[in-house]
């Protein structure tokens, strides 16, 4: 049948494709490293160190999933290609439509595995914490940060990817004022660092009995998770730490008990805070992490030789500093104003349908074409 041979001649233009693939990720070198990483979890004094062999599992699961994906993608293909060969001889036509979903299917996880290989910077693989914060507006701006809160959420789990709450600060009446979140899987600052900045919405507010237009902003700071072994030079006497009693309903976020931490490192003026672990030195311990992702972050985006070079500017949370809008009247649209990638769907967005936005910024990054 003619149109079993068109898809058949298709899926074969996808090979060269996935063969490249294999290439760019170093296909043959990672099975060489899976082995050598299985020998040494083999070796009888492997768990004398912990430490040390927390990381050779977490390297091994890393490289594992590389060449799963790789792997995924070339058996898709050939389930595909021996579909169409039955269904052609069969003359099967109630299975075009399933070819096609499987042609389609394949192309998307294609693309999405060569965005991956974009992700080269120094901290993209690692865990990623997102911390919100509402802007000026009261009741209206802190509602929207927590729907920014909620869509995050949702793309993690829609990654399979866990999601860790570190601080939750409770809205006045609805919403929240601030939160943090670490969500963990490879590559999740790769992808998440294009979402940092000021988010606007334009809706109608729910809290405004006139039914008038609102317009709201939210900031998002996104970061890295540091391990310990990455040198950021943190003096004690540039710190002040505060501890405080986790305010507002909370509920299961937080920790109600004069455990909280905030922390400030005076010299850059950033600021960090934990809440949600169970004692004081646990909170402590957890800010300090989150306190070293940000002044690394920080580094490697400024391209800064020195840690003490370092200022904490913060933009302002308002008009003209937004990446992306959210358009939920007169008409419905999310935009990103850094590659004009946009969709009408502003539902399936705030459910976490994100990777349109970040692959068109991925695309763009890589190109020298970001707009803003």
């Amino acid at each position: 049948m003619l149109q079993f041979e068109e898809m058949r001649l298709e899926l074969l233009e996808l090979r060269p494709q996935i063969d490249d693939l294999a290439e760019a990720i170093g296909y043959v070198q990672l099975k060489e490293e899976l082995n050598q990483l299985e020998q040494k979890a083999a070796d009888p004094n492997f768990w004398g160190d912990l430490a040390a062999s927390q990381k050779v599992l977490q390297q091994t699961a890393q490289v594992k999933s590389k060449i799963g994906m790789l792997d995924h993608l070339r058996s898709s293909y050939e389930d595909t290609m021996v579909l169409i060969e039955l269904a052609n001889e069969a003359e099967e036509e109630s299975e075009v439509e399933g070819v096609r979903l499987g042609i389609d299917t394949l192309k998307e996880e294609l693309e999405t595995q060569k965005l991956t290989t974009l992700l080269s910077g120094e901290y993209d693989a690692k865990n990623a914490i997102l911390t919100f914060h509402a802007g000026a507006g009261g009741t209206e701006a802190q509602d929207w940060a927590q729907m920014l809160y909620r869509m995050y959420t949702r793309w993690a789990e829609r990654h399979k990817f866990k999601v860790k709450v570190l601080d939750f600060l409770d809205g006045d009446e609805a919403g929240i004022k601030s939160a943090s979140i670490l969500i963990e899987g490879m590559n999740a600052y790769g992808f998440l660092k294009s979402e940092a900045g000021v988010h606007r919405l334009v809706r109608v507010s729910p809290f405004d009995s006139s039914g008038r237009r609102h317009t709201s902003f939210a900031s998002i700071e996104v970061m890295p998770e540091i391990d310990d072994d990455v040198e950021i030079e943190i003096r004690e006497e540039d710190l002040k730490v505060d501890t405080y009693r986790s305010g507002g309903a909370g509920g299961q976020h937080v920790n109600k008990t004069e455990s909280a931490i905030r922390i400030t490192h005076i010299p850059t003026g950033v600021v960090v805070a934990c809440q949600n672990e169970r004692s004081q030195h646990q909170n402590r311990e957890v800010a300090m992490k989150m306190l070293r992702s940000k002044l690394a972050e920080i580094k490697e985006r400024e391209h800064l030789e020195r840690i003490e070079d370092i200022k904490g500017v913060q933009k302002e949370i308002g008009w003209g500093s937004q990446i992306r809008s959210y358009v939920f009247m007169p008409y419905t649209m999310v935009k990103d104003h850094r590659t004009n990638f946009e969709m009408g769907n502003i539902t399936s967005v705030m459910d976490g349908d994100l990777d349109g936005f970040i692959n068109a910024y991925l695309k763009a990054s890589s190109k020298g074409e970001l707009l803003q």
